[in-house]
């Protein structure tokens, strides 16, 4: 009788398939094992060469693995793979299973994930379909290596390996700027540089300014965010025209008016980290320059009260010879002068990194030397005046969260108008001392501080009258003394003219 095979879809077929399948695998195993065991180490490398030939020569697929260090003297960490990683980790919520999770403190996305080990995730690009995998490998007593191998068909090497690529790592950086901690730079003395190993140190940045919280007039806000925006997105336009991808802000105004502020929110506001440079400890431009290639892209240079951090006033002075006298003879020449720090922002040396911004801040812009801040190095002059009434309803709102007050804000509206009040001052007297105040307590705190602020001007404008009116009678009294002074000299003149014509 014939015996009738079960159909392909059985149960059974589908049991025996597996059985098969299992016996081919362990008889691989097994000589695996053999080979292994009874084969020298040099045969098994040449036979494993070329097993990885024969396999790449029949598979349509291509790997790239890009390493997580790079050997050399030390090993050391590349961006390629952190850029991917970022990259990859926008896409793993929801699509990969094994994750590794991060807490980034101070951070726009505090929790980072990224791939765990032996994780695959799918991408596609353009239509394509391609496959990273992340690899990581334990060797005893060196540094664990991780690496991520991309995969994908050999007909699309091309377009895989010029536009996706670069693509990845575009988007990987942005990703990873997004997610960093802001850090705050300060140069550390040229003498610490060999010590240290590096001419800056940082702490993270975590003010909490924003232009939201900013007492300034809505309009100029507005006006220095749009200037911002179009900075942060004009890479092709400084290329076409031929300028560094640069940006100059000028502060200026009296103390107390939010200069420093102001630094802090357009630092949250583009995401840049600050290096706050100390002139006084540099000893000449050389160094200056140093300090300029050591600063990164996507930073913001900043010199505060720059009027008093060298000799920048007035015209430019011309060089003297000094006396030699000991250790102390080139005490002159080991200083940053004007010409250096005009060439630190828009010489040669400026152009290296983009997307840069340098913030100068004063409080007498009248005595800095005009072409240090002329337009082309500073280019937007940005006054820190004193508070308006829309800058204190900016602040009333910061920290009392109202808008109006029927009774208060009419009189502080009037008295802001006739009285110089700083920013500084107004929050000061916002600001409860105690559990006990409350809104209105701060409001009339604050009026009684504009009309002290008030009487005070009043009696100072008195006293510059008076002083004015005594300066100007002194001054009148001086002229009558000179005018009879000249009197005399002329007659004695015309005397002697006179003998003279007598002889």
């Amino acid at each position: 009788m014939k015996k009738i095979r079960p159909p392909l879809g059985s149960k059974s077929n589908i049991l025996t398939q597996k059985k098969i399948l299992w016996s081919i695998m362990a008889s691989i195993k097994f000589l695996f094992c053999i080979f292994e065991k009874f084969f020298s180490h040099q045969l098994h490398r040449f036979v494993t060469k070329y097993m990885q030939k024969f396999i790449c020569f029949m598979s349509p697929y291509i790997h790239i693995t890009f390493p997580d260090l790079i050997s050399g003297r030390y090993l050391r960490r590349i961006g390629v793979y952190t850029c991917i990683q970022s990259y990859l980790s926008a896409k793993l919520s929801e699509r990969a299973k094994r994750l590794n999770a991060e807490v980034v403190e101070n951070s726009q996305t505090p929790l980072v994930l990224t791939m765990g080990d032996n994780e695959e995730i799918i991408d596609k690009f353009n239509g394509v379909k391609v496959w990273w995998v992340a690899n990581h490998t334990s060797q005893k007593d060196l540094d664990d290596k991780s690496s991520l191998t991309l995969t994908f068909h050999k007909r699309y090497r091309g377009l895989i390996t010029t536009s996706y690529i670069q693509y990845v790592l575009d988007e990987g950086k942005a990703i990873a700027m997004k997610n960093r901690k802001l850090k705050l730079y300060t140069n550390n003395p040229s003498d610490d540089w060999r010590i240290y190993k590096r001419k800056w140190s940082c702490i993270t940045f975590d003010h909490p300014a924003r232009f939201e919280t900013l007492a300034m007039d809505a309009k100029k806000k507005e006006e220095i965010i749009d200037d911002l925006v179009k900075f942060k997105a004009g890479k092709e336009y400084y290329a076409k025209v031929g300028k560094a991808w640069k940006r100059g802000y000028l502060l200026f105004g009296p103390p107390g008016t939010g200069k420093s502020t102001m630094i802090s929110a357009i630092a949250n506001f583009m995401n840049y980290d600050v290096y706050d440079l100390e002139l006084t400890t540099i000893k000449d431009n050389n160094e200056l320059k140093r300090l300029l290639i050591a600063t990164s892209s996507k930073s913001i240079i900043v010199i505060e009260d720059i009027d008093c951090s060298i000799e920048l006033t007035g015209t430019r002075k011309e060089k003297k010879d000094y006396v030699h006298k000991g250790k102390y003879s080139n005490i002159e020449e080991n200083k940053v002068t004007l010409s250096g720090l005009l060439n630190f922002i828009d010489g040669i040396w400026s152009a290296c990194g983009g997307e840069r911004i340098i913030i100068f801040t004063t409080n007498f812009v009248d005595k800095l030397d005009h072409a240090l801040i002329r337009r082309g190095r500073m280019d937007m002059h940005i006054e820190m005046s004193y508070c308006s009434y829309e800058a204190f309803k900016v602040l009333a709102k910061n920290y009392w969260d109202v808008e109006s007050h029927d009774g208060l804000f009419p009189i502080i509206e009037k008295l802001i108008g006739e009285t110089n009040i700083t920013p500084a001052d107004v929050a000061e007297n916002l600001m409860p001392k105690s559990i006990a105040e409350d809104l209105e307590t701060c409001l009339k705190n604050l009026i009684q501080s504009l009309e002290n602020a008030k009487k005070k001007a009043h009696e100072k404008a008195k006293e510059n009258a008076k002083d004015e009116d005594e300066e100007a009678q002194l001054k009148e009294e001086e002229e009558k003394v000179e005018a009879i002074e000249n009197s005399k000299e002329n007659v004695k003149k015309n005397g002697v003219i006179h003998e003279f014509g007598l002889v």
